[in-house]
């Protein structure tokens, strides 16, 4: 199973101040007990993982371009076996 740093939030203690936590294999930690390193790595994960996350959204995105454009060229090669305008055929004019 590959670790995970899931949710990372920020928390109110009862002195009034704002910590940070993240969960990682399943156990919470509070951020301001990390290193300084430990915080750099958190810091980078976190940012791995949000380009991750807009690398897949961006991949879903030129996929259902691509398959628009496969579904317009068949549209043309079937419109210039058959010489008919089919663009013309369904519009509304």
């Amino acid at each position: 199973m590959a670790t995970q740093l899931k949710d990372f939030k920020k928390r109110w203690t009862a002195q009034g101040t704002m910590t940070q936590h993240f969960r990682l294999d399943g156990v919470e930690y509070d951020l301001s007990d990390l290193s300084e390193r430990g915080q750099t790595l958190v810091d980078r994960l976190v940012f791995v993982r949000t380009q991750i996350i807009e690398l897949s959204n961006q991949a879903a995105l030129l996929s259902k371009a691509k398959n628009a454009y496969i579904a317009d060229l068949k549209f043309e090669i079937i419109e210039g076996r058959s010489g008919v305008d089919l663009g013309a055929l369904f519009s509304g004019d």
